[in-house]
């Protein structure tokens, strides 16, 4: 139980270890304009982000919601993450431009911005199966979606031996075998290093016309079946109709 807990933390949060930045209300903001900034700031980002949506023909954010996976299914339990939780990885910058696509997506985001974007934790059902992880559904324009597998493939090609970003090493990018699902896909693996530890995470990109699903699975046991299962790829595929 110790070892399978320690592997999820490893899985879910390796991007966001060296991340400490915590945002707030100014101390020199009264009371009533902090409290109204909240109150008001999400309604008025979450339209701007429908009526964006709308204008490049991409999912908007409540139908992206609606179409990412909860719950159990094939084998994992798809759990919501907290935006608070993953925000921080937003701006992972590589300390060499040819990576940056890389480094975005060990932020938990594409390097070109989407108009929404749903986070999930993987979780595996069965204790035996070592295979944790996370996924997250970024929405675009086709014409982005597209560009964005593409120059995840330059990146591939241009950045072997990896790069920094944030005080994290990431090593040895090689591709990997993706599903045949979807319009397109990619799969690389990579190696995190923390110190002396070192993880080997496997991505999954998958475009279905302007949504790209994103999923990253580490098994610290085998890291070849790192790969988030098929399965469970396919389900979130159907899900997005």
């Amino acid at each position: 139980m110790r070892l399978h807990k320690a592997i999820s933390i490893a899985a879910i949060l390796p991007s966001l270890i060296a991340i400490s930045a915590c945002s707030g209300a100014s101390a020199d903001s009264g009371d009533n304009n902090s409290k109204a900034s909240k109150e008001s700031t999400p309604l008025s980002t979450e339209a701007k982000a429908e009526a964006e949506a709308e204008r490049i023909g991409a999912m908007t954010p409540q139908d992206l919601e609606k179409a990412t996976l909860s719950g159990k299914k094939n084998g994992f339990e798809a759990k919501k993450v907290a935006k608070a939780d993953v925000e921080a990885g937003r701006d992972m910058k590589a300390d060499k431009a040819e990576c940056q696509p890389l480094a975005s997506l060990a932020g938990g985001y594409t390097h070109i911005p989407a108009v929404a974007v749903e986070h999930r934790a993987l979780e595996p059902i069965k204790a035996t199966n070592a295979t944790v992880g996370s996924m997250w559904l970024a929405s675009h324009s086709a014409q982005n979606a597209k560009k964005v597998l593409a120059e995840v493939r330059t990146s591939l090609k241009e950045c072997p031996d990896g790069f920094k970003t944030l005080g994290l090493t990431y090593k040895s990018v090689q591709p990997v075998e993706a599903p045949a699902l979807g319009d397109d896909a990619v799969g690389y693996r990579i190696t995190n290093v923390v110190g002396k530890q070192k993880a080997s995470m496997t991505y999954t990109l998958v475009r279905k016309d302007g949504v790209i699903a994103v999923f990253y699975g580490v098994n610290m046991l085998t890291p070849e079946k790192s790969a988030i299962p098929e399965a469970v790829v396919r389900g979130q595929l159907e899900k997005l109709g």
